[in-house]
């Protein structure tokens, strides 16, 4: 079978490419497949993650286990695409460059037979061009704790000072 998918840049303005893969191809080679896309070199760090269906993200999936003694980290080398990409979660998160956290939105839009005679990954159709540097994100987080306020005490607090 052959997903249909589109990548979206994380931005204010529509940038994002219409790949086509056979969905038992590995993350690695949809990560490759997107780097090429984007023209980006491909040779930095880069995760995706599972989501649900308001873009809440949940479980990597590395390029490579960072982890000083092999970690339980998923790798994409290790996972096909139609694991985790499948028409009852058709949403991934990608991030690439861990330094410049280029983030884009991952959406099944079909599942396809495959045609004779064509090669795959392939860029369907591409819209917008990549911008020099990655957009800004905003984050909007309310402080859990008014810090206006003062503490009087802190024996009303339950932590134990010798912790440790």
């Amino acid at each position: 079978m052959i997903y249909k998918i589109r990548v979206i840049l994380d931005a204010e303005e529509d940038i994002f490419r219409d790949l086509e893969i056979e969905a038992s191809d590995s993350l690695e080679e949809f990560h490759n497949a997107i780097t090429q896309a984007f023209g980006f070199g491909g040779s930095e760090m880069a995760s995706f993650y599972t989501c649900d269906e308001e873009w809440n993200q949940d479980e990597e999936i590395a390029l490579f286990d960072m982890g000083e003694n092999g970690s339980d980290v998923r790798l994409m080398n290790e996972t096909s695409l139609d694991d985790v990409l499948t028409e009852q979660n058709p949403k991934l998160i990608y991030v690439y460059d861990f330094l410049s956290m280029w983030t884009f939105f991952i959406e099944l839009a079909d599942i396809v037979e495959k045609e004779n005679g064509r090669s795959y990954p392939n860029l369907l159709f591409s819209f917008g061009e990549l911008p020099d540097s990655p957009p800004e994100k905003k984050f909007e987080s309310k402080p859990s704790v008014d810090f206006d306020d003062s503490f009087d005490s802190y024996d009303d607090f339950d932590f134990d000072e010798n912790w440790n």
